[in-house]
């Protein structure tokens, strides 16, 4: 069971960020985990997502992102985190049962595949919930209809095997607790332009989505 007192703490927390235009800049996390896998890959794109919220959503997001462990109480102080990498993930007992404390509390988990992610944390996240499978989320579900309108579903930004971009979700009590975005490589499109060279086009494209997953995250 879910320690009460830190759930009215996210919950307070939530609240106030869920307007998503607090007075006070609201800070977003990279999380770092075991096994071995590149957790800080992408190290521009959460502050380039930030940046482009804050102009086109009028949020109030903080443009340094945190690195929070998995395991770590300091989870439940951050309403969006994001997962990323190419290769390993190993949760332990404990950040498992503290990554399922934090979702069932309200908080928002954004796994971005950077290809190769996938066979490690579908096992991982078995841990977290061992009952619930990731499902592909349907064209017309709201991550892909806030502001920015995504009548195909999640966009391709980069080609690596000439697999369709998918995006699946793990679904608890109702509620959308982890969007998986895959074979998309959401988060090499928010990195700097100098970084992969990605056309204006796919870098726009990509931080719509993004911040169609943060308004989404901010607002359930």
């Amino acid at each position: 069971m879910i320690d009460h007192k830190l759930r009215n703490i996210l919950m307070v927390l939530l609240i106030s960020c869920s307007s998503a235009f607090a007075q006070n800049k609201i800070q977003i996390a990279k999380v770092k985990y075991d096994g071995g896998g590149d957790w800080y890959g992408n190290k521009t794109a959460l502050p380039n997502l930030a940046t482009f919220c804050n102009q086109r959503l009028h949020t109030n997001l903080d443009p340094e992102d945190a690195v929070v462990e998995v395991g770590s109480p300091n989870l439940f102080l951050y309403p969006y985190v994001y997962l990323t990498g190419h290769g390993n993930v190993v949760f332990s007992p404990n950040d498992a049962s503290n990554l399922r404390n934090y979702l069932i509390a309200g908080g928002f988990l954004h796994i971005d595949d950077n290809y190769g992610l996938d066979q490690f944390i579908r096992l991982e996240m078995k841990k977290v919930f061992p009952n619930l499978a990731f499902v592909e989320l349907p064209h017309d579900h709201p991550i892909y209809r806030q502001l920015y309108q995504f009548p195909g579903g999640l966009p391709k930004i980069h080609e690596h095997d000439g697999k369709p971009a998918q995006g699946f979700g793990l679904i608890y009590e109702g509620r959308l607790v982890c969007f998986y975005s895959y074979e998309s490589d959401l988060g090499n499109g928010w990195e700097d332009q100098i970084i992969y060279n990605d056309p204006a086009n796919k870098r726009e494209e990509a931080l719509r989505m993004g911040a169609n997953i943060i308004s989404y995250a901010f607002s359930e």
